[in-house]
């Protein structure tokens, strides 16, 4: 595995399912009465966010604890980056801090990229969300969280039919698990408005639908995704209420998927827009299970990133 973690790309089918039994060991201990590991202890994790996300800094703050990394928030807002600090500035600061990795979001794509290839810092960087790029760490819990509710795609997802809908164009999900899960063997559709599906999506290596009840109906995970409202500068569709009525997850689509199936949603939801109340709240939902996942996934990642003691040791210590 890479020292960085920028992009999908930078996993190999072995390295993704490596962070994913990883994950897995992680949780066999997490559930046993030793919660914090001492596995990172001397550490120092610095979460560099130059966008708010309160759900993902606080998933990648509380998988550091628990392995006992030092762990430091930065916020641009209140800080010296708000006053014209450049990004070099700021990660010099963080590398005479000492930090051993730094999990940067921000809202130019390509920003984790250029702050692991520019010099200014020998800590490990981890993209927590780049712009509408990529969100990779993203992607592994859903992967996680798909795995844990069908077994049979313990090493493979081949055969596996999933369904990403709505607001393609700015999600840096999407493109993360589209990578991923194609990787490992998924077949992925996508459904959005024409208006919502990228330039070059016939590079992806997926089916692109305008359909949702089409789809509902063949696949076994169903993936909702947040309409980016903050990203829209142009009008990318009539209205909320259209919108809704063409690519929202209501009742009616929900009672017509597989007995099976799985609903997915990376948060925040907007109810009643992309998701309806009902199915956010249904027992198909496994959007609070993707939460608690996501610390056992950024642990894992930062136990391969940062050479963690061997999980053995700590079971039996």
């Amino acid at each position: 595995m890479n020292r960085h973690l920028l992009s999908i790309n930078d996993l190999s089918p072995q390295d993704a399912l490596g962070i994913l039994n990883t994950a897995s060991e992680l949780s066999k201990i997490s559930d046993g009465p030793m919660k914090k590991l001492p596995t990172l202890r001397g550490r120092t994790v610095v979460n560099l966010f130059f966008e708010d996300s309160t759900r993902t800094r606080i998933s990648f703050e509380s998988a550091a604890k628990r392995l006992s990394a030092d762990v430091i928030n930065f916020s641009a807002k209140g800080s010296s980056v708000s006053k014209g600090e450049s990004l070099k500035d700021t990660a010099q600061t963080l590398q005479a801090m000492g930090a051993d990795a730094v999990v940067i979001r921000h809202g130019a794509s390509g920003a984790a990229q250029r702050l692991a290839d520019s010099g200014w810092i020998s800590a490990s960087v981890i993209n927590a969300g780049d712009g509408t790029h990529e969100h990779p760490t993203q992607a592994l819990l859903d992967a996680y969280t798909i795995r844990s509710k069908f077994p049979q795609y313990q090493d493979s997802f081949a055969g596996l039919k999933v369904g990403i809908v709505g607001d393609i164009l700015h999600s840096r999900v999407a493109r993360s698990n589209v990578l991923l899960l194609t990787k490992l063997g998924a077949k992925v559709s996508l459904v959005a408005p024409p208006t919502l599906i990228p330039v070059g999506v016939t590079d992806w290596n997926v089916e692109v639908s305008y359909d949702l009840d089409e789809v509902v109906k063949k696949v076994d995970v169903l993936m909702m995704l947040r309409v980016q409202s903050e990203r829209m500068k142009d009008s990318f569709f009539p209205s909320e209420r259209e919108y809704s009525r063409g690519y929202g997850l209501d009742l009616a689509r929900l009672n017509a998927l597989q007995e099976h199936a799985i609903v997915m949603h990376p948060g925040p939801m907007n109810r009643g827009l992309e998701i309806s109340a009902e199915s956010a709240d249904s027992h198909r939902s496994v959007v609070l299970a993707q939460v608690a996942n996501g610390v056992l996934v950024r642990m894992a990642v930062l136990y391969q990133l940062l050479g963690g003691a061997a999980l053995t040791g700590e079971v039996s210590a």
